[in-house]
């Protein structure tokens, strides 16, 4: 009776000792990558430049084996706590979608995604269904050399009036042989490709860890030669109305998408279905102008190389990767003689969203469509640093001076002034003497942590922006984040992107 207990004990120590291990080693290698970062915006020559991707994927795949190893500790633990909320669906696909893009594009793949069902909105555990989406799609495209993946998620009423959820994921890679998808869910067992392509084989243990955590399964259907699908299938707690809205705005129009790739047509078409919309795949841009029937849109994957020339039948927006935006600028111009030229272009893996408020623009531009309003809003912007309005002051608390340095510059380079301290207790004192546009608090500080420092700040009477500096990206430290009063979450090594969109969103406040 009592070694079930003995064994959960020692579960939960070998999960404290995993935890602290990780953070001391997350540290240093957080400054490493940070650093890299810094010296990447420097001049350097061809060698260097490829002697420091190579130290970037390095650390990055480190950092990743670092935290499976830390999530595979807590699950050994039990301490996987469920906290049910509602989740986007299609925020939480193009989230992951859009974070694994730059791979998929450096390795030559394309990655999309969509949405099926009645349901846009579901209750359930936001940051365990992406952990899980993330891992399957993670590692599929960790494991596929051409054609691309695609993730779905689709919701589907039950027999007692409830609903069921379903996230799946397609890959064109080696695909499973029956032994393999037997075992494949163990942990620390890969197949061959798997070892090749690096990793310890803890990404589908975790993935059906969780699974079971959410009372759902994951499952594996694959030929061998011939890709696969994971998939993840829950209940819902209890039945849920729609949340999307039931206006098809392209009711009735016929959209030829021009594309080599299986996963942009099927992605494009899933989307434009939700729409009212229908899609015809199209081998090439010539054949658009021989179509027999007419057509309302045409959405062009550009290959790369040099854009030719819009087809005159109908309108035509470009589909590019975010790392080939240099090219747009020759979509600005519109073509002479007898073409109309390029309409605009939408950004890979396609938003529903974006794709919404673009061909609306362009097939009725009288209709005041509420995106035409704000300038920008249909040149989809991803891949850009948000621009700082304001030169903002900034309070750093950070201990480590490699981080502070690294925060420091990137917090220069974005047009703001810093004030630099390494205590909790400094901070307070720093926030309490003069005014700031936002105070950034690492989480481990010694003596006051960020946690004390925020309540202590709170409790001050500041409402001056909070935001967490740690190498810890657990749902649960986010919560206490922002049960301590802080607004927003930053992980290390800090992204320059994500913090020039936390301090454009400070600089509009502060404006305001």
């Amino acid at each position: 009776l009592v070694q079930p207990d003995r064994r959960r004990t020692g579960a939960a120590r070998r999960a404290d000792v995993m935890a602290t291990l990780s953070h001391e080693i997350r540290t240093p290698l957080n400054g490493v990558l940070g650093m890299a970062g810094l010296l990447e915006g420097t001049r350097l020559d061809a060698t260097q430049r490829a002697y420091l991707a190579t130290l970037k994927d390095s650390g990055d795949h480190l950092l990743n084996l670092v935290g499976s190893v830390l999530d595979w500790a807590r699950l050994d633990a039990g301490r996987i706590d469920v906290e049910p909320g509602t989740v986007d669906l299609e925020r939480l696909l193009q989230g992951v979608a859009e974070l694994l893009s730059p791979q998929a594009h450096a390795k030559g793949i394309e990655i999309g995604w969509a949405v099926e069902g009645p349901l846009r909105e579901v209750t359930a555990d936001d940051g365990r269904l992406r952990q899980i989406l993330f891992n399957l799609a993670g590692n599929a495209v960790k494991m596929t050399a051409t054609g691309g993946v695609r993730l779905l998620a689709r919701t589907d009423p039950a027999p007692d009036g409830a609903s069921s959820l379903t996230l799946a994921v397609a890959d064109s890679g080696p695909g499973l042989s029956p032994e393999a998808q037997i075992r494949i869910f163990e942990a620390f067992e890969q197949t061959p490709e798997g070892v090749q392509a690096g990793g310890a084989g803890l990404g589908l243990a975790i993935v059906r860890g969780l699974a079971e955590a959410l009372g759902g399964a994951v499952s594996v259907s694959s030929t061998l030669g011939d890709g696969a699908v994971f998939a993840f299938r829950m209940a819902l707690p209890e039945a849920a109305l729609p949340t999307s809205a039931t206006t098809v705005p392209l009711a009735g129009r016929v959209v030829a998408v021009v594309t080599a790739s299986a996963v942009v047509f099927e992605a494009a078409a899933l989307q434009l279905r939700s729409l009212g919309a229908q899609a015809l795949r199209i081998e090439s841009l010539k054949a658009v102008d021989a179509l027999a029937s007419p057509v309302d849109l045409v959405l062009f994957d550009a290959p790369p190389g040099r854009l030719p020339t819009a087809p005159a039948v109908a309108p035509t927006l470009v589909l590019v990767a975010p790392e080939a935006r240099a090219r747009l600028a020759r979509l600005r111009t519109r073509s002479g003689g007898s073409t109309r030229g390029y309409a605009g272009w939408l950004i890979k893996p396609l938003r529903r969203a974006s794709l919404e408020a673009r061909a609306l623009a362009v097939l009725a531009p009288d209709a005041g469509h509420p995106a035409q309003a704000r300038p920008g809003a249909l040149d989809d912007d991803r891949g850009q640093v948000a621009a700082v309005p304001l030169h903002l002051d900034v309070l750093l608390a950070e201990e480590n001076p490699v981080n502070a340095l690294l925060a420091r510059t990137l917090l220069r380079r974005l047009g703001c002034r810093v004030d630099g301290v390494t205590t909790g207790a400094e901070a307070v004192e720093a926030a309490s003497a003069r005014p700031y546009d936002l105070i950034l608090l690492d989480l481990r500080m010694p003596g006051m942590d960020g946690l004390a420092a925020a309540r202590a700040i709170r409790a001050a009477g500041l409402t001056t922006p909070i935001a967490a500096l740690t190498a810890n990206a657990f749902d649960e430290d986010r919560r206490a984040c922002l049960e301590a009063g802080m607004d927003a979450f930053l992980t290390k090594p800090l992204d320059p992107a994500a913090l020039g969109a936390l301090l454009a969103t400070c600089g509009h406040r502060a404006a305001a």
